[in-house]
């Protein structure tokens, strides 16, 4: 797509970028030439899903999650999140998930979006957060060490992999120029 690698079933009005900040978010989208607005998308709202911040794809998408001891999600980015010691524990009962489809007329909500996860190595992210925080253009970037970035990171995998195993299409890139991968589900006896 646009010269980018992704599987044959990714259609390129289904996708939604995502990750942490700095991650290559907005590099992605420009070179798919996608909606270079950024979005936001509450996963503890219910029907997300159907949120107007969807409508228009390829678009980055910022997230906010539901975190034990919070009322309201937070992105990890957040003052309280980046504040709290430690780091919020996520709550992943707390995510709200598509319904299945139910009947033929019915949308399959669970396979509309595709999620792309930007997640580097943290070493890799925080040298390029750090680059960019010289800059002084990204102040989400002040006062960065690598346990935030890892922490960071350790969210949004654990978050893709819920909504994976709980049906959604999600794939991960492990950076901007390196091919994403999706999880693979295990049937059990080491299959």
């Amino acid at each position: 797509m646009k010269g980018l690698p992704f599987p044959a079933d990714v259609k390129f009005r289904h996708v939604l970028v995502t990750g942490p900040p700095g991650a290559g978010k907005s590099t992605l989208i420009r070179k798919l030439g996608g909606w270079s607005e950024e979005g936001y998308l509450d996963l503890s709202r219910r029907r997300w899903w159907t949120d107007q911040a969807l409508a228009l794809r390829p678009r980055e998408i910022h997230l906010g999650f539901p975190f034990v001891g919070f009322d309201e999600a937070l992105a990890v980015f957040d003052r309280a999140w980046l504040e709290a010691d430690p780091h919020p524990k996520l709550d992943l009962s707390r995510i709200q998930l598509p319904p299945p489809k139910r009947h033929f007329l019915s949308v399959d909500w669970r396979r509309r979006y595709v999620f792309e996860f930007i997640l580097p190595p943290a070493d890799e992210l925080f040298a390029q957060r750090t680059a960019r925080a010289r800059h002084g253009t990204h102040p989400v970037d002040e006062h960065l060490d690598l346990s935030i970035v890892t922490a960071q990171l350790e969210v949004f995998r654990q978050c893709a992999a819920y909504l994976a195993q709980n049906g959604l299409r999600v794939y991960i890139r492990e950076g901007t120029e390196r091919d994403p991968t999706c999880f693979v589900e295990q049937k059990g006896n080491g299959e």
